[in-house]
């Protein structure tokens, strides 16, 4: 492959088929690298955001490019400001959840050591710029980590995104090796390798590691990227990282045009150093984290004529959002930990009546009567119960009108807003400023009705505030002695351009289905700069759909502290037995007249919502990973102040007008052991009092289960002593053959003692849950009889294990609860494995009969398809080609075929 020239379609074909699999995306395929439109729109979307100097430059870049002047006119027309009706509101809510930024609060599984607070926040920046399509400089000053953060990211990349490379690291020579020991040390999985050496030891390096693509990470020094610049100008890098970036600071410098010349997605620049007024310094800066804005040197010089302060300053303020500049007296001062407190509220009585009415519409849904309810129709009264514990008010219709008026209806009529009131008040005596943050726009126009009542000078925010608009809100809120007292925002109408450190109290009036979204929201007060202590206070409406929704944000959040894969399972969307569970809690009491709660002491409530928030907080974080991931709430479900309903008569909870039909209870795998004994015990309404301390001890619980293909002979023997222990406290079953075993029970004999322990060590022990269910998706994947395959997939044990627990799990597997269940899905999985055999090796010899199959493939349309064809014949032959070339079995083929699409400049 020269250096001169890109190699063709037809001649990657000819290449080893798993090397064009795994590894065709790191090399570039055009001269000119080309526009992403998805991505450009994005940014610039972004940036218009932040300040009005970026209008200019990408008008002027718009004047030139009718590309660019109609990703600009896209997002103008689509930032129209407006309120949003109640129906346009509802379909954004329903909106899936993908597109929040993850956050971590601590350090990254990945990493093999703790990095310090103030690291986890530099790499939850650059999460951020990442995400929003952007470039940036990393500058805390020597001795913060700054490398730590940089493999840290570059970890998130590989762990979560699932992308390995191509990155390659540009470095001062003395710390290359430093660079490689630094990602061993952190991040061995990931392959770095250092390109240094004579000319000889470079070129066989670049032949047999770089060119057959052996690596995620080149790190080479200034001098070699400039003399084997035409090796790295065939990749397409996913990240060009520079230490010590001083060296791009001179845009004339040869590094500086040779490093402009490289095909890459993001660059990030390190410094140690403070940047300097210098205009041109910081125009080559600018012109290199975003080329595709600063592009132009006429139009800086035309509108930058002048170097002065106020130039430089506004240079600066262009600069601010993509640099993080540190310096240790910031950090060792450190953030003061937010408190956060969850503020459990009940509900009024306009609000329990529109409650109620929903639950009523769709009565069947509610309890479950109909097996196959869409996911939709549940989401949609979710959403509607959602709406109702925010403000009646949402729903058109029930605010009291025409005429419509702005007084104390509106704030006696929400238990919210009952309670912001009175927050507010005791906020503003004590000199704090407040953020409020709702899913719901039309909540926030709720809220400015209120503020303008109450007289509270206030700020907005929402996804569809103009550019201009959100830049001098922000610039209102934080200018010194500002007399804005409230900023209301959107969730995710945050960001990383959003610093509101001038306010210490985050009121968040509803939870987001992602608890990252409002971990971000807390970070927009939250964060270094902020001097005071930060409160921030959940509104929970109690007993009802939004104490499940916490609930589940809860396990979720904990799941990312401890698991941290690709779309992790803890990102899972709410499933329909989810759903359905989260509208019944609470639902049978809305039928019930309560006090009136609009007279309770705050104070009082505060307290209480703190031993609350507290009972939950050491609820979840008590559990490990592999108890989050079984854990479910059914169990509180159906509990309202203490009653559990679901052992209350069905015809007990009628006030509906209709029967209530308690939803099947979910199945549970069963397991061996007797966890509820002492509720079996609990339940015979005998006094247990005269039990003494000195009682018969009960057996030692057996925490095995029917995967794990343990001998008959132990249950037996278990169950015998559970009946004897039964019989030595008097226990009497309601079941007749139970009372009987009971009766007939005997302790076990020393012989019967000892082949049960002996017993014990002939199962699969080492097999808990998730290894049997991962054994099942694995012989799913690629079929029984592949052992070494499947075994790749468990790490933590040898292929002859698991041959071992095949043999027997194929032996033995209708001992399993519900076996029919598992080995259909494994047969399904290997009728899928022979199908696509037969397709991969029917396309291979339809190619093989062409030498240049991209022209010469010949294709057969059905004559009703004439008509109805999507693509030509050309782009046929182009989609066959690459289905090929990637794999029809490869995981993403489809996402490595359009790829391709865009790069290719002919379609």
């Amino acid at each position: 492959m020269s250096s001169e020239t890109t190699p063709s379609l037809d001649d990657i074909l000819k290449e080893d088929v798993s090397f064009t699999d795994n590894k065709s995306k790191y090399f570039t395929t055009t001269e000119k690298q080309p526009i992403d439109i998805s991505r450009t729109k994005s940014r610039f979307k972004y940036l218009l955001g932040l300040t009005n100097l970026f209008q200019h430059f990408i008008e002027a870049k718009a004047n030139k490019d009718p590309q660019i002047k109609q990703i600009l006119n896209h997002i103008t027309e689509t930032n129209k400001k407006r309120r949003l009706t109640e129906k346009e509101e509802d379909e954004n809510l329903l909106k899936d959840d993908s597109a929040t930024v993850m956050e971590f609060i601590d350090s990254p599984s990945y990493i093999q050591g703790k990095m310090r607070p103030y690291q986890v926040q530099g790499l939850n920046w650059l999460i951020n710029l990442y995400e929003n399509h952007l470039s940036g400089i990393l500058a805390d000053e020597m001795g913060l980590g700054k490398t730590l953060q940089t493999i840290s990211f570059l970890g998130y990349l590989r762990f979560i995104h699932k992308i390995n490379g191509p990155h390659i690291v540009v470095a001062p020579k003395s710390t290359l090796d430093n660079w490689l020991r630094e990602f061993n040390r952190w991040i061995p999985d990931i392959n770095a390798i250092v390109l240094q050496g004579d000319k000889d030891e470079r070129s066989n390096l670049i032949k047999q590691k770089i060119m057959t693509c052996e690596f995620d990470v080149v790190i080479a020094s200034y001098e070699i990227v400039i003399r084997e610049k035409a090796t790295f100008k065939k990749f397409n890098w996913e990240y060009i990282i520079i230490d010590e970036a001083h060296r791009i600071k001179n845009e004339e410098s040869l590094l500086s045009q040779i490093i402009r010349l490289f095909h890459s997605k993001n660059r990030l620049l390190i410094t140690g150093t403070p940047l300097q007024n210098n205009l041109r310094e910081l125009w080559a800066l600018l012109n290199f984290i975003l080329p595709d804005v600063f592009a132009d040197n006429e139009s800086f010089d035309e509108w930058f004529k002048e170097e002065d302060e106020q130039v430089i300053r506004q240079l600066h303020k262009v600069l601010k959002p993509f640099l993080l500049r540190r310096i240790k007296a910031d950090v060792e001062k450190s953030l003061l930990p937010k408190k956060e407190l969850n503020v459990y509220i009940g509900m009024t009585e306009l609000q329990k009546n529109v409650y109620k009415k929903i639950l009523e519409k769709d009565i069947d849904a509610v309890n479950g009567a109909n097996k196959k309810e869409s996911k939709t129709r549940l989401l949609n009264i979710v959403m509607q119960l959602r709406k109702c514990c925010n403000h009646p008010y949402l729903f058109e219709g029930v605010e009291p009108g025409p005429p419509y008026t702005t007084d104390e209806h509106l704030v006696y009529n929400s238990q919210k807003l009952l309670i912001l009131d009175k927050m507010l008040k005791k906020f503003k005596a004590e000199g704090s400023r407040v953020l409020i943050f709702s899913q719901m726009s039309r909540l926030l126009d709720i809220l400015e009705d209120y503020c303008f009542f109450r007289q509270y000078q206030y700020c907005r925010i929402d996804g569809s505030t103009d550019h201009s608009d959100r830049i001098k809100a922000i610039d209102e809120y934080n200018e010194p002695n500002s007399k804005k007292f409230i900023f209301l925002l959107t969730t995710r109408a945050g960001g990383l351009g959003i610093n509101l450190t001038t306010a210490d109290v985050v009121v968040l009036f509803d939870s987001d289905w992602n608890p990252q979204a409002d971990l971000q929201a807390m970070d927009r007060a939250h964060r270094i700069g902020q001097t005071k202590q930060v409160k921030v206070f959940r509104f929970i409406t109690e007993n009802a759909i939004e104490e499940k929704v916490l609930e589940r944000a809860t396990q979720k959040l904990r799941l990312d502290q401890l698991v941290i894969q690709g779309q992790r399972e803890s990102g899972k969307p709410a499933n329909k037995n989810e759903l359905l569970n989260m509208i019944q809690f609470g639902a049978a009491d809305v039928f019930k007249d309560e006090k009136n709660e609009s007279e309770l002491d705050i104070e009082e409530l505060l307290k209480r919502s703190e031993e609350k928030t507290q009972e939950l907080n050491l609820k979840y974080a008590k559990l490990n990973l592999n108890a989050l991931q079984h854990f479910s709430n059914d169990e509180s479900v159906y509990e309202w102040n203490g009653v559990d309903f679901k052992k209350k008569d069905v015809n007990a909870i009628t006030n509906i007008g209709h029967a209530w039909i308690n939803p099947g209870k979910r199945e549970r795998k069963e397991n061996y052991s007797i966890d509820m004994y002492y509720k079996d015990v609990l339940n015979t309404g005998r006094n247990t009092s005269n039990i003494g301390k000195s009682g018969p001890k009960p057996p030692k619980q057996l925490n095995i289960f029917d995967h794990q293909f343990f001998p008959s002979k132990l249950w037996e023997l278990h169950q015998l002593q559970q009946n004897y222990y039964k019989k030595q406290i008097n226990f009497k079953s309601q079941d007749e053959l139970e009372q009987k075993e009971i009766e007939n029970s005997r302790p076990l004999t020393e012989e019967e003692l000892k082949l049960k322990e002996s017993l014990l060590k002939e199962g699969y022990s080492n097999w808990n849950r998730r290894d049997f269910h991962h054994f099942i998706s694995t012989c799913t994947k690629y079929g029984r009889n592949s052992i070494p395959l499947i075994s790749l997939e468990f790490p933590d044990k040898s292929e002859d294990e698991v041959r071992q627990y095949a043999k027997a799990f194929w032996k033995n597997y209708k001992l399993i609860d519900g076996y029919e269940k598992f080995i259909n899905q494994i047969e399904q999985g290997e009728e899928k494995i022979v199908k696509i055999k037969i397709q991969k090796e029917a396309l291979r010899r339809k190619l093989s009969q062409y030498k240049y199959p991209l022209q010469e493939l010949v294709l057969k349309y059905p004559p009703t398809s004439t008509n109805k064809k999507l693509f030509s014949e050309e782009e046929d032959r182009f989609l066959l080609v690459q289905l090929y070339r990637f794999g029809i079995d490869s995981s993403d083929v489809y996402e490595k075929i359009k790829e391709t699409i865009q790069d290719v400049q002919h379609y």
